[in-house]
């Protein structure tokens, strides 16, 4: 069975209005599309973290406002205050099954890396790449496999492509997961080398008279 988030329309868009109905547990959120007017709405903020749970950030779930029409829709931005951890404003983008779009997916990173038994330091710089498929068709995540890395290994876009089951548009020589040298190693040796060269210097200075 489809996942079904209820929303109500919203009418009064002044502030004071806005902080109202987030006092009494509701997300004020904005529903459009290509093929619709932009609709201010609301939902109640506990079943939209549930919904959120349930498909995820790119899942694809009914938006049913005032029991008169269901939207396929997906969620394209949120909106969190830090400080309370809430949502306070969400954008729900109505999908035509049809054609294609351009969507963020989540990289999670699977498996044990050499290089850090080793002391290496696993750096993950990329944690979402973009793809280009059918709405139906978007991965919930996308695992990279990291259990062959040794240090000074890295993994980029292009060595991802064909695990991946949709086109993906990001850029190949971005990188997604490094494996590096300790810093600490670094200025040690670096320190090593100034001791060792400090010395030399000492060595070769003529004795004076």
């Amino acid at each position: 069975m489809a996942t079904v988030l209820k929303a109500n329309p919203r009418e009064d868009l002044r502030g004071s209005a806005t902080r109202k109905i987030r006092k009494q547990g509701l997300v004020p959120a904005i529903l459009y599309g290509n093929k619709i007017d932009s609709q201010p709405v609301s939902v109640e903020g506990v079943e939209f973290l549930k919904t959120v749970r349930s498909v995820g950030k790119n899942g694809l779930f009914s938006l049913d406002v005032a029991g008169k029409k269901n939207h396929q829709v997906m969620i394209h931005d949120m909106q969190i205050d830090p400080l309370k951890n809430e949502y306070t404003h969400v954008d729900f983008f109505e999908v035509d099954m049809t054609s294609e779009i351009d969507a963020s997916v989540p990289v999670r990173l699977e498996g044990e890396v050499p290089g850090e038994k080793e002391g290496g330091m696993v750096s993950h710089l990329m944690y979402e790449v973009t793809v280009r498929c059918l709405p139906s068709d978007i991965p919930e995540e996308i695992t990279v496999d990291v259990s062959n890395l040794n240090i000074g290994d890295s993994i980029q876009v292009a060595d991802i492509r064909s695990s991946v089951s949709v086109p993906i548009t990001s850029a190949d020589d971005e990188t997604i997961v490094t494996v590096q040298v300790q810093a600490a190693e670094q200025e040690d040796g670096q320190a090593g080398d100034k001791e060792v060269s400090g010395t030399e210097e000492v060595e070769e200075k003529p004795a004076e008279e």
